[in-house]
Order: C-alpha cells, then structure tokens, then sequence
C-alpha cells in the first residue's frame, strides 16, 4: 500500500476555485505536520474501535475524544452536507458535535484530552483540499473546545492512513462491515439536530466506560 499526497498543483488550483486558500481555512500537509500534532500509540486499535462504534460510509466524519493512553472518552458521527474546501464550515459542524457529547476544557491551562477525527470518503488516500479543511476545522474546533489536536485520518477504499505520519492499514476501509464489540455502551435512540433548512439529522453518539 503506498502513502502521499496529491501533487500541489492540482490541490492550490482546487483550493484557489473554492476561495478558502485566501482566507487560510485549509492546513497544507507540511503545515500540519509542523503543528506538532501527537502521535497515537496505536491508531489501528483507534480507527478500529471507531468504525465498529460508528460504521462510517462515504461522507460520515466521526469525532472522538480520547483521554489518557488513548481510552476514547466520547464520540460522534455525522453526515456533513456540504462539501466544501473551506475549514470554517467544518470547524462549525466539528465544534456543534462536540458541544453535544462532552464538556469543554477552556478552564484548564493545559488540554488533558485529545479529539481526533475519522473521515470516511471516496478516493484514494492522497491529501485533497478537503481534507486540509477538515485539518483547519479539526484544529480550530479543538482550540475553542479546550482539546488538544490530535490525528486527521482518513478511511477510503483503499484502506486507513494517518495523514502525515505516513501510518495506515488496509482494513478496514470504506466498505468493510464493522466487527462486534464487547462491552460498548451505545445510546439506543440516535439524537436529532436540526439543520437551518429544517431537514432531520441524526447525530450517532458513544461513551465509553
């Protein structure tokens, strides 16, 4: 399985014709990379749990909260309806979830929990501007949150992949069906937000113990 990114051109010139480059809402790979973003000990274990939690498809991200040695904390799903280059429209639906499923951290100095995000999407495994967007909103969401920023990963079919940190496997992958777990404890009834428009979506929520 090779790892990359897609080759600059084509990304600034899809980047330039959604305007978000002007207002620097997406994170370009090296400017991820040099955030100093902390590495997962085990990120299989993590996209595992979280595709058994949640059985993402194309278009679902899932965000969760992990606290220390990685135990997630909290999760959610959802199905982002606009697809945009522009970081600002994800930090709003990053920000919105996580208000929802755990407290902010804003009164400690320092974050003592970590929110990464599963992005399950069409395509192969290079970065697109979609994806330094989520990196923007991600970052952004964590900061008015109280979180640290940790790992963007994406799920394809192809299989996982860290971005930039060149980690990721085959399984599973955008079309794998979720393995059981033993002693998750899940909401039965999915919450409802409601949208500008007035459409229903569900939000698919998790806690751990």
């Amino acid at each position: 399985m090779t790892f990359g990114f897609a080759p600059p051109a084509s990304s600034s010139s899809a980047t330039a014709g959604h305007g978000a480059g002007r207002h620097g809402r997406v994170l370009e790979p090296a400017e991820w990379t040099a955030a100093g973003i902390p590495l997962l000990s085990n990120p299989r274990e993590v996209v595992s749990g979280l595709h058994s939690r949640h059985a993402p498809v194309p278009g679902v991200a899932v965000i969760a909260v992990l606290g220390p040695e990685e135990r997630l904390v909290a999760s959610a799903s959802f199905t982002q309806r606009t697809v945009s280059a522009d970081g600002w429209d994800y930090r709003n639906a990053l920000l919105a979830r996580l208000r929802r499923v755990i407290p902010h951290d804003l009164r400690r100095r320092t974050p003592v929990r970590t929110a990464v995000l599963l992005y399950c999407r069409d395509g192969d495994e290079r970065w697109t501007p979609e994806d330094g967007a989520w990196m923007w909103g991600l970052r952004d969401a964590c900061t008015l949150h109280g979180l640290r920023c940790g790992a963007y990963i994406t799920l394809t079919g192809e299989g996982w992949q860290v971005l930039g940190e060149g980690r990721g496997g085959r399984r599973p992958d955008a079309d794998s069906r979720p393995v059981g777990l033993g002693d998750i404890v899940t909401d039965p009834v999915p919450l409802t937000l409601r949208t500008g428009g007035g459409a229903a979506e569900p939000l698919r929520r998790t806690a751990a113990r």
